[in-house]
Formats: C-alpha cells, structure tokens, sequence
C-alpha cells in the first residue's frame, strides 16, 4: 500500500453503502483485500486495500451484494 494512502475498514465500506454508493471487489486473497469504491451508478471512484484479517472475511461474504 502506498503512502498516504488511507486503509480500508468495514467501518468505511458501510459508510461509503450508507451514502447511497457500492463496491465492488477487485482482488481478495488470504492476506489483503482490494476494493473499488463506485458510485451509485457503479462508476469506479478510488481503489482501496486492507489487511486486516475481519475486512478480508466482510468482503469475501459481501462481494456479490451489488
């Protein structure tokens, strides 16, 4: 992850649902996630990625809920 760069929680992928937008996941593997974060038309805004092993498992099972 780059250098201020912000790290992505489930804290902000709620929030970022809660304001009406989506993501979408990119890439999620044993040690990381990546996640786009759409607008609520499903255009790509940023991309962001976290480590922590509770936001791996959140985006495993919230992938498909788009």
């Amino acid at each position: 992850m780059s250098a201020g760069r912000p790290t992505l929680t489930i804290a902000a992928l709620e929030r970022w649902v809660a304001h009406g937008a989506r993501w979408r996941a990119v890439a999620v593997s044993d040690d990381r996630a990546i996640v786009a974060l759409c607008t609520c038309y499903g255009e790509p805004v940023d991309v962001l990625e976290g480590s922590a092993p509770e936001l791996i498992e959140f985006v495993r099972r919230h992938r498909g809920e788009d």
